[in-house]
């Protein structure tokens, strides 16, 4: 599941599926965010300061955005420890909270890509161990969302006991093609020792 970034819409992550899954063994969806918003395209919360979305926009979209995907993973009989969930900028967002919000099902693994992990007064991270393998991929000359916020993730996530692959590049706020192709290997990897665990 890869959660598309402020503005854009379902058909934006779409080609890093097939970079993802190349034999197209998964059940896999870009879901399109619910807020059309200015200056145009699809948001999951309103902008308001990096760091810290907007309560209201946010407290209205993540419980739909919860129920959607629960109904989705019911529907296609994959059950939550079997959810590799991704997303880029707003969608890296909405993967940390999806994932480690409090009382939510832990996935297989989290992909966060030029992002950020959320504070939001109301909202609480459930942090516990065990944590899902989380991968982080930010660009060091990003100028919408600082490389500080994927190191302070990185940081988080590691004092938490997460096992977090960490990446920077010399890019702006795009995802990084020789990070993408690098994913693969280690979806395939947190999937097959999810299996594993639950043996």
């Amino acid at each position: 599941m890869l959660l598309h970034g402020r503005g854009a819409d379902e058909f934006d992550l779409f080609p890093l599926l097939d970079v993802f899954d190349p034999e197209r063994r998964l059940v896999a969806a870009t879901p399109r965010a619910p807020l059309g918003l200015p200056p145009g395209g699809w948001h999951w919360y309103a902008f308001r300061e990096v760091g810290h979305p907007d309560p209201a926009t946010f407290d209205r979209v993540y419980p739909v955005a919860a129920r959607w995907l629960d109904d989705f993973l019911g529907n296609n009989d994959v059950p939550p420890e079997r959810l590799v969930l991704g997303g880029f900028s707003q969608g890296g967002v909405m993967t940390y909270a999806l994932g480690l919000g409090a009382g939510r099902p832990r996935p297989a693994a989290l992909v966060a890509l030029s992002s950020f992990v959320p504070t939001v007064d109301g909202f609480d991270l459930d942090l516990a161990p065990p944590l899902p393998p989380v991968a982080i991929g930010h660009g060091t000359l990003d100028p919408v969302i600082p490389v500080e916020f994927g190191r302070a993730a990185r940081a988080l996530l590691e004092e938490a006991g997460a096992d977090v692959l960490y990446r920077e590049y010399p890019l702006p706020h795009t995802i990084d093609p020789r990070f993408a192709r690098e994913l693969p290997e280690w979806i395939a990897q947190q999937l097959k020792a999810g299996q594993t665990r639950r043996v």
